[in-house]
């Protein structure tokens, strides 16, 4: 039995091996793409910058700038040839410029009067008088707030050219019933905001003229207008087409000397 011994020998030695235990291989599955993923954050649409805020100083000068586009000056023979040689034609331009000039005089009135106004409560509390100062602004800011209420009333001047053209001397002769109320609202208003701000820049040291208040229209007598326009056959719009171009003509030109000295005096605290 020496083979036994060895035969034993050798499988002792096979047992004493230790036994490598073959574990499945991983394999690591290649990521799939994901379709429906989606950014955590989109980016919006690129953020403009603000406009600049302008001051009121500088409102004050555009305002006194823009009068050449708002106020519009009419020479009456002028537009009166131009309506013959073009057999009434052009008589509806002019129409349309009565209404159009009157609305956007009133809002560049407005703009500059309430930013004049703005300029000057700022400089009053550098000084230490706005609350002395006070009522003068109350009262000014009533009389904006009539130029105001104006920006609203139904004044398109397209839509009145059409009404015109469809209704010719009715529809004149109520826009110019309308056209007279606001000259007279608007100047009476706008004199009352000017004598506030005469004082008002007064206390401020700049010396600003008051508005004239004996060039103020009073209201035409409507009545009488229309019955001439009448029983003239409608001669007599002629008459009351110069007194639409001229009247406004007169305030406006008032209007430009007063706001020079307004300009002026804003510069100044400015």
């Amino acid at each position: 039995m020496p083979e036994d011994t060895a035969n034993d020998r050798e499988g002792n030695a096979h047992s004493d091996r230790p036994r490598q235990v073959q574990e499945p291989e991983q394999t690591l599955a290649a990521p799939q793409p994901d379709h429906d993923a989606r950014p955590a954050v989109v980016p919006g649409p690129p953020q403009m910058p603000a406009p600049p805020q302008i001051t009121a100083a500088e409102r004050v000068r555009a305002a006194a700038q823009r009068r050449d586009e708002t106020d519009y000056i009419f020479g009456y023979w002028t537009a009166l040839g131009w309506t013959i040689l073009t057999l009434g034609i052009y008589g509806f331009y002019v129409f349309y410029q009565l209404i159009r000039r009157m609305r956007d005089h009133n809002a560049r009135r407005l703009e500059l009067l309430d930013a004049a106004t703005t300029v000057a409560w700022d400089q009053a509390g550098r000084q230490g008088l706005q609350q002395d100062m006070a009522p003068a602004f109350e009262r000014a800011a009533g009389h904006l707030a009539v130029l105001r209420r104006m920006t609203g009333d139904f004044r398109e001047p397209v839509i009145w050219l059409l009404l015109a053209i469809v209704a010719r001397g009715i529809v004149e002769i109520v826009a110019f019933v309308l056209l007279d109320q606001d000259l007279v609202k608007h100047g009476q208003a706008e004199a009352g905001a000017g004598q506030e701000l005469s004082v008002i820049y007064g206390r401020l040291g700049q010396q600003v003229p008051s508005p004239d208040q004996g060039q103020v229209k009073g209201p035409d007598n409507y009545v009488g207008r229309i019955l001439a326009a009448i029983f003239s056959l409608g001669i007599y719009m002629f008459w009351w087409f110069y007194n639409q171009m001229d009247e406004p003509n007169k305030h406006f030109i008032s209007n430009w000397a007063q706001e020079d000295h307004l300009v002026n005096a804003v510069n100044a605290v400015s």
